[in-house]
């Protein structure tokens, strides 16, 4: 009898948790509406509208709106952005209660890669290839930030990225997109915690929709040429994920698409996001981007702008006035139907309902958790953490790292060894004015006491200047060893920062040489935001190691790694290229009819007469202080049926073969070999990264299922077809280790 009463038991409390739940989504969707029903049309076009605070912005800053307190007083404004602080938060806030509704504000920012606590740039995090420590970083930047008044992130930027000359290649998760999807999955969570309306969460934005990372040429906000079946293969995935994450907000792009500006793209708003994807959350405009559809050409003025995108399904405007001063106009003159209106306010509400704003306006604006809440010493351990793990070894020919600490002299040389304020990179927050940053000699001095360290700067980030040439080598005889600090600068990469030229800048390449004819023995570290061209150094530079722009620990975590106290596991999540002229290269590119069939294949066949064709260095690169054999790989049974194909388990080993405990990032490829149309030499679909201790073997099982290894027809079906798959499993995927092909038939 016991075992019959919770069999029954069991579903009728499903039953009432599910009735309970629906309850409460109804509860929220029945105040939306009553509160819409309430609602001037002037208030709803309010609620649409997104004003900047005058302070560090985004784009250009804007004054001539008259006393932006007023307009909210009045109801006509729905949120701000660039206001950070629970005192500052309070005054807006405080004009939003004394309005006829006392609707509350959003509070956007543009959290990045951290709040108070700067973690390594998002690309940097990307190389990790480890998503509970990004989902971590994220939910510790929500937790300083909720708790300074901000309740809306505008992160994570989900945009693929084939062209490192794009300054904004900083803010995303690299070329690939599976590992895309993942991290915006972890990113999402991590921003999002237990969900919209925890107190120490935020609402993120998925930004930009959709393909603003093809913009042709690498020059950001230009336009972007594909076709639909690379739309959806390779650039919508990551935001399909954070869509199905629950993720609160889209951000529009600035590019068009085909000939439509992204913010007038209906195919994508409408269409795809709220339709097929059921997207119950809103849409706002990046930074004037309405208004911007005038200089696209789509749009004659103003008037006619507002009408294109909240037609289009563009729900909230950042900082154009398109839609502030003409949507009233629109709907007296019968252009825009109010149901467009009240669509896009209902969807704004609630959010702010699910954020708990309405039952506390100052849910977020809580002083004393501010005091507590920022710079705490876990989440700076965190933040080192993460900084280790971003850290890319891309070479150590001759074991130089990891360093002794008995060395009795190191030289550290170059114009960023002593630097801060650059280590936080592009699109950090000045929070804390930049205390607490710690350069590469503090973290080096750090972990070495009885090593003397001799600084010289050498050269400048920029500039033609060899003066402080003569010092460095003079640094660089008296060392041991010599650690080079070099890369750009932190305004080089990020938004309006593209470049035709990615070499490292200035003289920097020049002072490697001189100080690489001392003989002494050399390590550079490179910091930037995005892959930087250095033929020479990857050539002739015995270790390397890639260090982005890592944070607030930045310091101690390169220490960390070149002295052993961290073996690098960092992979390169996008490509690096020999020459600008390589541009765009990326991993998963269809083969042609006439492939090369090595570097030095050169004629009459897809191929560079003065370049090799291979990148300098491949996506999924990245060495450790010790090696990995891959070996015994099995494929388990399967049904070989196009419409029944059960899962595919594949499993392999692998050793520890080195001297020290090391993380492999595993990675799983597929290949289809045939196929109308054709596939990509190679796709990532799976990947694990494993800790294995000296002389440890361990059995590694990946589950293929029927979905990866379907893909777009020319008609935009998801199909699969029958033939020959080629799985291949590796440590980078220039480097493939084991492979076996299988048949499938109908």
């Amino acid at each position: 009898m016991k075992i019959s009463l919770k069999l029954i038991c069991l579903p009728l409390a499903l039953c009432v948790i599910a009735t309970h739940l629906f309850a409460q989504q109804q509860t929220i969707d029945q105040k939306v509406e009553a509160l819409l029903a309430k609602m001037t049309l002037d208030e709803k076009i309010g609620q649409l509208n997104q004003y900047n605070g005058d302070w560090e912005a985004t784009g250009p800053v804007t004054r001539d709106v008259g006393n932006k307190l007023d307009e909210i007083k009045q109801g006509r404004v729905g949120a701000v952005l660039n206001i950070m602080g629970t005192d500052h938060c309070r005054t807006f806030q405080d004009a939003a209660m004394k309005s006829r509704l006392k609707i509350p504000l959003l509070f956007g920012q543009d959290v990045i890669h951290g709040y108070s606590i700067t973690f390594p740039i998002p690309l940097a995090e990307a190389a990790s290839w480890d998503m509970a420590a990004i989902e971590k970083a994220e939910r510790i930047a929500a937790t300083e930030a909720s708790a300074s008044g901000i309740n809306w992130t505008f992160a994570p930027m989900l945009d693929i990225a084939r062209d490192p000359r794009w300054g904004r290649v900083m803010e995303g998760a690299g070329e690939d997109p599976y590992l895309g999807s993942q991290i915006a999955t972890a990113r999402v969570k991590g921003f999002q915690g237990n969900g919209i309306g925890s107190p120490d969460a935020v609402m993120a934005t998925a930004k930009h929709f959709a393909a603003y990372g093809a913009a042709i040429g690498g020059r950001d906000y230009n336009s972007v040429d594909m076709s639909l079946r690379t739309l959806w293969e390779i650039y919508l995935p990551p935001f399909k994920a954070a869509a199905d994450a629950g993720v609160g907000t889209f951000m529009n792009s600035f590019n068009d698409l085909n000939g439509t500006p992204a913010t007038g793209n209906s195919y994508l708003q409408r269409d795809i996001l709220k339709g097929a994807w059921k997207f119950k959350g809103f849409v706002v405009s990046d930074w004037g981007s309405i208004g911007e559809m005038i200089n696209h050409g789509y749009a004659k003025d103003n008037y006619e702008a507002a009408q294109e995108a909240i037609t289009a399904g563009s729900d909230m405007d950042m900082e154009s006035r398109s839609y502030i001063n003409n949507l009233a106009k629109l709907v007296a003159d019968k252009k825009v139907p109010v149901t467009l209106i009240d669509d896009a306010v209902r969807r704004i509400l609630r959010k702010k309902f699910e954020l708990g704003l309405f039952d506390d306006p100052y849910k977020f604006i809580n002083p004393e958790r501010e005091k507590t809440a920022l710079n705490r010493p876990e989440n700076l351990e965190a933040a080192r953490d993460m900084a280790r793990k971003s850290m890319v070894l891309l070479k150590n020919d001759n074991n130089l790292l990891p360093l002794s600490k008995n060395l009795k002299t190191v030289a550290l040389i170059g114009p960023l060894v002593k630097a801060e304020k650059e280590l936080k990179g592009f699109w950090s927050l000045d929070v804390d004015q930049n205390k607490g940053i710690v350069s590469l000699m503090e973290g080096m001095k750090n972990h070495a006491p009885d090593t003397k360290f001799i600084y010289a700067e050498g050269c400048k980030i920029t500039g033609t200047s060899h003066d402080g040439f003569a010092d460095a080598i003079a640094a660089a005889k008296k060392a041991n060893v010599v650690i080079m600090a070099m890369g750009e600068a932190p305004d080089m990469t990020g938004e309006a920062k593209s470049r035709s030229n990615i070499h490292i800048p200035g003289e920097q390449e020049e002072l490697i040489k001189a100080i690489k004819a001392t003989g002494k023995p050399v390590v550079v570290l490179l910091m930037a935001g995005r892959p930087m061209v250095f033929s020479w150094t990857a050539e002739n530079i015995p270790s390397i190691v890639y260090a982005w722009w890592l944070g607030t620990q930045g310091g101690n975590a390169m220490a960390d790694a070149l002295y052993g106290d961290y073996n690098p596991s960092g992979k390169l999540p996008i490509t690096f290229p020999r020459s600008e002229g390589q541009i765009p290269i990326y991993y998963n590119h269809y083969n042609t009819g006439r492939p090369a069939k090595s570097d030095t294949d050169l004629f009459y066949v897809s191929a560079y007469n003065d370049l090799r064709n291979s990148p300098q260095y491949a996506f999924g690169h990245g060495l450790s202080y010790t090696t990995f054999e891959y070996q015994n790989m099995e494929l388990g049974k399967f049904k070989s049926s196009v419409k029944g194909l059960k899962p595919i388990q594949v499993s392999f080993m692998v050793k520890n073969t080195g001297k020290f405990a090391g993380e492999e990032v595993v990675q799983l490829y597929i290949r289809d070999m045939v196929s109308q149309p054709v596939r990509p030499v190679k796709e990532l679909k799976d990947f694990k990264k494993i800790l294995l201790q000296p002389g440890e073997i361990r059995r590694v099982t990946f589950t293929i299922k029927r979905d990866e290894l379907a893909f777009y027809n020319d008609r935009l079906e998801r199909v699969t077809q029958p033939g020959t798959f080629q799985i291949m499993i590796g440590s980078a995927s220039d480097d493939i280790r084991l492979q076996k092909s299988f048949e499938l038939t109908n």
